[in-house]
This record gives C-alpha cells, structure tokens and sequence, in this order.
C-alpha cells in the first residue's frame, strides 16, 4: 500500500458561490501611488498538491481556486513559502524577482513549480475593468497566424473584441482595406468581426488567399489581431512516370527517391507493395525524414516484392500512390536458400564482399543545421555497408539532454523536443561494423523567432497619475520594436505632450480623459513577429466589490486557505479585513493580507469559523463586502488497500475504509493507473471494498481509492500483481547451421510476474504432415537458445512456447524454414504384423514412418514374406502406403514377413523377421469327448483340443440341459478359455439326465460341436416299468397275496416271541449282485445308455426326481436298511439286528432302491 502524498481540495480549499473578477495588480510603474507589490503567489499547497486537482492561481479580480492543505507544513516549507512571499516593486525594480524565484525553485520539490508557475501566471493577468463601465477594445479570439483551410469548406477568418460601448469591425487584406460589402461571398458574423466566405454559389478558395488583419474600434481606441496568413490546402497529384526494374548488386547499397508532390500541409509518406502490403523496415531497410526509401545493403530477396511510396494528404483524407519500383539483384548465389538468411556469415555465404561503412545521408564528414528555439531539432544519419552498420550519437564536449533526447527509426535519428540555445553545439554520429567505423559531424545553430521578456499590459489610471507600458522582448536575431496606437504608427500618430517614448517603454505623466487609447507593441526579427494590445484607460471610479455579497466558504480543518476579495475602483483602492465586527485589522500571526487584497489564513482552526468582512477603500468613497468561513473535518482513509499478488482467475478484494465530516456528502472511487476505473460484470463496488472476480492480466495495476467530499479528498493507493501466462517467446533466429544440427535462439516474452520453468520447442514441416506442429525438445527456462538435432531431408520450421506455474504462452511466429539434405533411412517401420482378415489372406501392416525418419523423398517399403519352416524364396512387393494384403493362402499357417525402408537415397538397414499368420477359420469339433458321473451329485467332463484349431482358439463354449422323459429343463451356457478342458456340473437332482453340447472357438466363431448324455441312475429302469405295470389288475392281485402273508407272518412272529423266544428275523443274507452288475474300485458304476433303463412302476416328478409308487398296506415304509427290527409288542427296535446283516445291507444300499421286495427279504 503506498499512501498519496496528496491530499487536499480537489479544486479549491474554500467553497465561493460566485466567480469574481480582477483587482488591480502591478500598475505597470504607476506613480504617484504607493509602488505596488507583486504577490508572487496567492496560495498554493506545499507537499500536498493532488495529482488530479484543477489548480488555479487566485488574483485580486479573479475568483481563485483554494487549494487545501493536508498535513502542517513542516519547517522547511515554511522557508521556503517565507523566501516566496517577498514582495518587490514593479517596474524597473521587479528585475530583482527572477533571483528570487530561482532560489526558491531549487529549494522546492519539482512538482510545486509547475503549480508556482500557474500562480504567476494568473497574477500576472490583465487588468479587469467590469464591463459596465466605459472601456477600449480587447481582442478575445483570433485565427492563427499561419491559417490553412480545406477548398471543399467554407473558409472561417476568426476575430472577437469586447469593449464599451461595443466595438465596431473592419478588415485589412494584404496591408489594404478588404470592402465586405462588394464581395457577395463575404460576411461577417453578428455581434462578432468574424469573416465568412461562402462557396456554395460557386468560386475558387484560391483566389481569397492573402494576409488578413482585422480591426476593432469604439471611440476609445482601437485594437488590432496578429496578421492571419491564409492559404488554402493543396494535394497535388503524383506525375505520371514509367519505372524501369532498378539493377543493383547484392550488396551493394540503393535508394528509392519518393519526391512526392509539395502539398499544403507536406503530406505523410510512407512505402508499401503495389498490393497495400506495408514494406518490412529495419536496420538494412528504413524511410528517411525526407521520405526516400534507404537499403544499406540490398539482398536477393528484396527482390520478392515490388515497392510504392504514398502520401497521405491531412485536409482531403486521400492517399496518392506512386508507380511501383521493381528491383532485379545480380548475384553470386542465384537460390534465394532460406537457411542462408540468418546464417552467422550470411554474406560471405552468399558470396557478398564485406565492407567499411559509407554515409548514405547526409554525404560528406560534417553538415550544419539551424532550428528555432522552441522547435523539435530531428536529426538522421543513414550509412550503408557489408555487414549492415550500427549507429550511435554523441554530442561535442557534452552529454545528450536525456531528459528531451530520444532515438528513433533503428538509432539512424535523433530527436530533440523543445530546443533551446543551450541545445546548440556539434553532434556526431558514429556508423560502425566488423570492418571499421565513419563518423559524421552536424553543428547544430539554434536561432530563435520573438518570445515575450514583458508583454504590455492594460494600463488603468486616474486623472492626473502617472503610468508606463513596458514591451521587452528577445529572439535571435535581436527583434526589433515598434509601437502604434488605436493600429497607426505612433509616429504619425497626434502629440500628446504626457506620452514620452524610451525605447521598449511608453511613460504616461499626468494623464487625462484624452489619454485613453489603443497601444500596440510589435516585435519582429526574420524568424517571426509578436504582437500585443494594451489600452491606457482614465477613469473616476468609487471602490465596488465584484463578487457576490455575503459568500459562504467551507474549509478543512488544519488546511491553508485564503479568502479573496474582488474590487475595483481608481484610484486603486486599499482593502482591510475583520472578523466578526471587530475593530483590529487582520494582519500578521495566522494571518497575511496580500497585496490584491486576498487574505491568507495560514492554518484553519476551529475557532478561526466566523464572518470576515473586507472594506475597499479610496478618495472617491469606500465598499465592504462579508465572507462566512465554517470549518470541516477531513477526510481520511483509515484503512487502505494493501499491495496484492493474485493468479489469474482467482477473486480480488481491495479494502478502502473512510471517515470523514458527516455534514459533507462522501464520493468514493477508484482510479486503475491513474485513470478512471470502469466497473465492469467482473468486479463489484461497494462503499469500503473493490472486488474483482476472475482476476485477468489486464487488471494488474494501480489501483487508488479515491475518497472525496465537495471540498477534500484522500488517495490510497495498491498494486495488484496478477500471475499470469507468459508472453509468447519472439524473434526467433536459426545460426550456427549444420547437415544434422541447427542452433535456435529467441527473445523471452514478459514471464507476466511467474517466472518461466521451461521453453518447449516445436517444429512442422510441409511434406507428411503439413500445419501438424510436433514437439521436438524440452528446455530449461534460464536459456534462450539452444542447438537442437535435426533429421536428413526436412524441411523444418520452429517456433517456441514458454510455460510456467500459471500455464503456457501461446507459440512464438515460427521461425524461418531449414531444409536438411536427404540420406537413406536409418530406421525401418515399427509395429509390423501379419494378419489375416480372411480364411484365404494375410494382411501384411505396419506403422508408415514420419517426416524425420524419412531422411529423402520417394519414401517406400520393400515388404518381404514366405511360409515358416520351408524353403521357400522369398516373395516382394514394393508399397508406398502402409499395408499390403498376401492372397490364396491355406488357413492359419505360419509365415515369416520383413519390411525394409527405401527413398531415393538408398535402403534402410536389413529388417527384423516377424512372423505372421494367415486367416482363421472355424476349428473342428474337440476330441474325446467324455462324459463321467462319479455320484449322484457331480457330472464329470473332459475333453482334448481338436485335431484341427484353424487358428488361434479364443475358447470352448458348453451347452447343457436336464432331462428327465420328455421334461426337459432350461439349457445352460458356459464359456471357457482355450486351456481349459475339464469342467465339472452339480445335479440339481439326483434321477434327471443331461444333454451336453460342446464346441471349439476361434476369432471367425464357433466350430463343429460333439454331443454327449450324462448316464441314467441305476433304478431308472425299475422305477419305469414300475410306473408301467402298477395299474395292471394282476399285478394289484398279486400285490394283495404278497400283504395278506406278510401280515400272517408278523402274526407268527409275534406268537413266538410271546413265548419268550429271541431268534433272529432273517437268517439268510439278501440276494448277492449279479454278475451284470460289477463293482468299480472307486465305488462308482460306469453305465452304457442300454444298461441304464429305470425300473418300471416308477413315476417322474415335475423336477426330475423319481418318486414309489404310493401303497397304504406296503411295509416299504419299514425295510429300509438290515438295522431295524420289530420287538415283541409290535415296535421298531435296533437291538435284535444281526451284525452281519446290518453290514451287507450297507454294502447295497447305495445300488438298490428300497421296495416292497427287498422289506420282504428282511423278513424271510
């Protein structure tokens, strides 16, 4: 944060209701009155003047802007105001203010001299007599000496007067009197001596040329304007000519000569193509001041464009354009190569000589120049030579003014703004190159029109005074002086015995009512003219105030400021000030009084609030008049922005807290560099904060809190820095140029407050891929050149991108193309694979190399191939693209395939063998397919891989659905990977069957499948002829007969064991297996789809499992296993079971389902 040095009013420190006018100031040596003193400066604001405040010097007639003070002066500026506020005579003796203010100015800072001046300035003003009163003509507005105007307008001639009783006006044109009235073209303006000349009717501009004064007169006097020299602007056109092609040597210097026509003003020139392109201009190639166009060598691609001057004509908005000049160069090395351009001896590479430099303009060693005091001096060198030269200035025995000097057009020119006599002096400059230096030297004489030493002004007097006019001047040559009055040479004018002529002063004794006039002063030498107005009135007036009664002026406490007080009145009035009625004048302490009547208090303080009254006074009579002074608190900012440093897109807040008089209205605004801040939809302002919201690179700046009330205002101020992307890298140059290697150098753009971590260079070229940028290295961001490693045959172009923690430029313009010679290739294409898209093919691809592994032109590829593991010869094909299609051959065989760069330097080197595969296509079924079922709860498959895969195999794909009669389940599918040949299903159940259907997969798809059936559960075939007999009747019979002796064998059994008798129910083992049924070791049955039938009178639920045939009176129910037995009172116990039998009923129990059959063998 950096607090203002300013802070005061913002115009004035006091608020005035009404403007007032001039009091009287020096009386130009008028005596016998008191001498009057010169107020050197009313008020002005010490250390505290604001940047943006509109600063008025205040006089005595004049309403004077008050400039508030901020801060208590220090004592050091107390001095200095001190040593300001010494008051001299006029006349003769005010010669002794220039010491003083010099003095002054050394001691003060820069920046209060200007509001110094200003002060002078206003004091030194004309006299003011209020325009009710009887006065001579003044001219208030007038052309300019040296007045053009456009022929296609209406010509102005511009003179204004007031004076009392109104002025009348008349003209002069060439020293003779221009008759209005019989010209029909001429008027003259109402209430004004303003000329208008109409060409609406028709006329030639031309012919009202001519020098013009005018004149304007009341019976007081007469007072004239400066001569008006009117011309009417010119653009003549360019004469036709023809052109031959100018023939230069490369090398050689040359210029085009514009020579345009003389217009009225000089025209702009400036060289572009025939086709409006602009001609590139630097060092070797610029356009001198006199418009010629200057090549301090010529290069064979100057060649590349033709060149036309044009003037632009200011009045008339046209540009002529001149013939175009066509340049042939003559040449040592006939292709115009660009890599030669910027080649570190780019001359000799061309076959250039080298030479010492040689002055193009101005010719010779030494030439002389005049300019006017106050005028721009232009100074130009423009040497040729081979390398192109570089110039430098200097001055004799001196340094060059830094603070006026600047170079221009690549250091050929030297500017010098607003010369004076101590800018006269010899310059030199000097050109220079590898091969010498030359110097020219220019004496520089600066001469100087008429410039006012002490202009004359108005002169006011009473009866009987005594007055002077003072006319001093100065210039180089001496200007001459000659006076005249009401426009006629005082020598012819009447005799006047109390006017006396001394040379530059006209002293008026005792003058009377006949001595008002007109006087003119008119100084001239050969460079120009001054003329002045300044009237002598005679006038009784009684003291009047001129400003508005009873002003209310608000000021801010502690602050400077003065209250004015304008009179009039002649004899020239004395003027006192009180406050608040009191009788003691106001003068000394915290009060001054000048000299024109202002009072000055030196620091406001509260109680200095109140009313001022100030009484003009002189012999005819006295006038007062009041001023109401309160008093105001500043305005502070207690809280200002600080200093910030943002990335780009983030959200700024600047702070600006006020406090201030809660009786003045309070502004706050922002400034951005010192410009009025526009608030877009980015940033928000409230009344103590400035945000901005997605902060860019243009909002970094300054930015200052201006906080204002109608009489004070504070600044703060902040910087805010934003982060941003770097500026795109420029200048690209290529040197150091090799076959395989070129050295690349740019200029850094702004890092935009981030420094630059890398430079990525990339490269294009217009072969392969045209527009297409790659990157071709990476580079810290410390260099800014680098030499980088480039490829046979391309034809390169480079540009660079700078990257740092906020992002990447945008790429440099690209370089200038470098084309490398060619060579065979170094390398072959990567990736290359054989495959087939077809049964019958092979498709031969790879990947096509790029410009830089090219290395020459014609780039093709030699494709190789034959079947693996034979004999063959090799078969070859030339191709251009990047894939090659081999046909009729057998399915998936292996081949070996070699692809081999060429381009019309030679071969690459020998390629590497890969092995590629023709097409695919379906693979045959799997082999040995086998079907297990080790339980009742698994299926066991296996299988082997086809005899003939016909490709790569991507898998086996498994169908499968249960069974069971015609019920057939959902089928199932299974993908496996090409090494898997096992697979295992859980039944859902422990009688359904399944169908498995299984298949081998190559890319084209699914080959020929092989089926097979799980095998059926052992009593299938009973269970199914036991669904097949149940409802016959013999077979119901039978199943009666079979209960009834069950029923009476239990009732035998139970008889005997009542009798107490233990024996064992069966004696006799089942039914051993029959030799149709064997007996695996691994306790499983491998069963043949014949041997598998289920047993009849079973029945097939719904889910696949087999149910009994259902029967109220079977003792199935009770014979399953050998275990159980039944005890005496009829109940099932397991203590009578006969070990032997328990262990082969075990033995069968997982081959045999229980029935009503096996119950019965329990039994027996």
């Amino acid at each position: 944060m950096r607090r203002l040095a300013a802070r005061g009013a913002a115009g004035d420190a006091g608020e005035v209701a009404a403007p007032a006018a001039d009091s009287t100031h020096c009386a130009q040596g008028r005596s016998p009155s008191p001498p009057r003193l010169i107020d050197v400066c009313a008020i002005w604001d010490t250390g505290v003047l604001p940047p943006t405040a509109d600063w008025k010097g205040a006089s005595s007639g004049v309403a004077g802007a008050r400039l508030n003070e901020a801060e208590t002066l220090s004592s050091i500026q107390e001095a200095q105001l001190e040593r300001l506020e010494v008051a001299t005579p006029c006349g003769p003796g005010s010669r002794e203010r220039g010491p003083v203010l010099r003095m002054a100015r050394q001691q003060l800072p820069p920046w209060v001299h200007a509001a110094i001046l200003l002060c002078l300035l206003s004091l030194g003003r004309a006299i003011e007599i209020p325009m009710d009163l009887s006065q001579p003509p003044t001219i208030t507005k007038q052309s300019v000496k040296d007045h053009i105007v456009d022929p296609r307008d209406n010509i102005l001639i511009e003179c204004e007067a007031k004076g009392n009783p109104a002025p009348s006006f008349h003209w002069t044109r060439n020293s003779r009197f221009f008759n209005i009235a019989k010209d029909p073209r001429v008027s003259m303006k109402r209430r004004s001596g303003t000329l208008v000349i109409d060409f609406r009717s028709g006329g030639r501009p031309e012919e009202y040329e001519g020098e013009y004064q005018c004149f304007a007169r009341n019976k007081f006097g007469t007072a004239l304007s400066n001569r008006i020299r009117l011309q009417v602007s010119k653009s003549p056109l360019w004469p036709k000519e023809n052109l031959d092609p100018v023939v230069v040597q490369e090398g050689a210097p040359l210029t085009l000569q514009c020579n345009p026509p003389p217009g009225l003003p000089s025209p702009v020139i400036f060289w572009m193509s025939s086709t409006m392109d602009p001609i590139t201009q630097d060092k070797r190639v610029s356009q001198g001041h006199n418009g010629d166009l200057y090549f301090s060598n010529v290069m064979l691609q100057d060649m590349q464009t033709d060149y036309s001057c044009n003037a632009r004509f200011h009045f008339t908005h046209t540009i002529q354009q001149k013939n175009a000049f066509t340049l042939k160069v003559l040449t040592n090395h006939p292709h115009n190569d660009s890599s030669l351009r910027n080649h570190p001896d780019m001359y000799s590479a061309r076959g250039v000589a080298e030479r010492t430099p040689s002055f193009m303009y101005p010719q010779g060693t030494a030439s002389s120049q005049m300019v006017l005091r106050g005028m721009d001096l232009l100074l130009e060198c423009i040497a040729s030579g081979v390398p192109t030269p570089d110039i430098a200035w200097y001055k004799k025995g001196g340094d060059l003014p830094s603070d006026k000097a600047k170079f221009e057009n690549f250091n050929k020119a030297l500017r010098i703004t607003n010369v004076s006599e101590e800018d006269s002096g010899e310059y030199f400059c000097l050109a220079s190159n590898k091969m010498g230096s030359i110097r020219h030297t220019i004496s520089v004489r600066v001469k100087a029109a008429p410039y006012w030493l002490d202009e004359p002004k108005n002169l006011i007097l009473a009866p009987g005074e005594d007055g002077r006019l003072v006319c001093r001047a100065s210039g180089n040559p001496k200007p001459t002086i000659q006076w005249m009055v009401n426009g006629e040479p005082l020598q012819s004018a009447p005799p006047n015995p109390n006017r006396e002529v001394a040379g530059d002063t006209i002293i008026f004794r005792d003058t009377q009512i006949s001595s008002r006039a007109v006087y003119q002063c008119n100084t001239s030498n050969e460079h120009g003219y001054l003329l002045a107005n300044a009237f002598v009135s005679v006038l009784d007036v009684p003291p009047r105030m001129l400003s508005p009664r009873n002003q209310l002026i608000r000021v801010i406490l502690y602050n400077r400021t003065r209250l004015d007080c304008p009179f009039f009145g002649s004899p020239i009035p004395t003027l006192r000030w009180f406050k608040n009625g009191q009788g003691s004048n106001l003068d000394g302490g915290n009060y001054h009084v000048y000299e024109n009547g202002s009072l000055e208090i030196k620091m406001i303080h509260k109680e200095d609030q109140g009313i001022y009254t100030c009484v003009a006074t002189n012999i005819l009579g006295k006038a007062e008049n009041q001023v109401r002074l309160e008093v105001k608190d500043p305005t502070r900012i207690f809280r200002m922005p600080e200093d910030q440093v943002a990335k780009r897109g983030t959200t700024v807040q600047l702070e600006c807290r006020v406090k201030h008089d809660p009786s003045l209205k309070l502004t706050v605004s922002w400034l951005k560099d010192d410009e009025p801040l526009y608030i877009g939809n980015r940033m928000k302002k409230e009344d103590d904060s400035l945000t901005i919201f997605g902060v860019a690179e243009r909002d970094q700046g300054s930015y200052t809190c201006v906080a204002s009330t109608e009489l004070d205002q504070d600044l703060a101020k902040a910087y805010l820095t934003v982060l941003g992307r770097p500026d795109r890298p420029r200048d690209l140059e290529l040197t150091d140029l090799a076959e395989r290697s070129v050295r690349l150098t740019w200029i850094p753009g702004d890092d935009n407050n981030s420094p630059i971590t890398d430079y990525v260079v990339q490269f294009e070229e217009d072969q392969f891929q045209p527009g297409v940028w790659h990157d071709h290295s990476k580079f810290p961001g410390s260099v800014n050149s680098a030499v980088l490693q480039l490829s046979p045959y391309v034809n390169y172009q480079f540009r660079v991108i700078a990257i740092n923690e906020v992002g990447s430029s945008h790429p440099s313009l690209p370089s200038e193309r470098y084309r490398t010679s060619g060579a065979p290739p170094e390398s072959n294409p990567a990736d290359v694979k054989g495959e087939g898209t077809r049964k019958n093919n092979m498709e031969i691809t790879w990947t096509p190399m790029n410009a830089t592994s090219a290395f020459g032109p014609n780039l093709r590829y030699i494709v190789k191939w034959r079947r693996r593991e034979t004999r063959e010869s090799w078969n070859n094909v030339t191709v251009w693209g990047s894939r090659y299609v081999v046909g009729q051959t057998p399915v998936y065989v292996p081949y070996e395939i070699r692809v081999q760069a060429e381009n019309d330097f030679g071969k690459g080197p020998e390629p590497d063998t890969v092995i590629g595969y023709s097409g695919e296509d379906l693979p045959s079924a799997p082999r040995r397919f086998r079907v297990r079922q080790p339980n009742l709860e698994t299926i066991n498959l296996e299988w082997d891989h086809p005899e003939h895969p016909n490709g790569i195999l991507t898998g086996y794909t498994l169908r499968y659905v249960a069974f069971n009669g015609t019920k057939v389940g959902k089928q199932i599918v299974e993908n496996f990977s090409p090494n898997q040949t096992k697979f295992t299903v859980q039944r859902a159940d422990p009688v359904s069957r399944y169908r498995f259907t299984l298949s081998a997969r190559t890319q084209v798809g699914s080959g020929e499948a092989v089926t097979e059936e799980s095998p059926a559960p052992p009593n299938e075939a009973y269970t199914n002829n036991q669904a097949d007999i149940a409802t016959q009747g013999w077979f119901i019979g039978l199943m009666c007969a079979i209960a009834l002796l069950v029923l009476i064998l239990l009732i035998v059994c139970f008889i005997k064991r009542s009798r107490g008798g233990k024996y064992p129910v069966r004696e006799k083992k089942d039914v051993p297996l029959g030799p149709e049924d064997p007996k695996e070791e691994d306790g499983s049955f491998d069963y043949s789809d014949e041997d598998n039938k289920p047993l009849q009178g079973s029945q097939t639920s719904l889910d696949g499992t087999i149910k009994q045939q259902e029967s109220d009176d079977s003792l199935v129910d009770y014979g399953e296993g050998g275990e159980g037995q039944f005890n005496e009172d009829g109940s099932f116990i397991g203590q009578y079971t006969v070990k032997k039998d328990k262990e082969e009923t075990e033995g069968n129990e997982s081959s045999e389902a229980t029935s009503p059959v096996n119950a019965i063998y329990s039994l027996a």
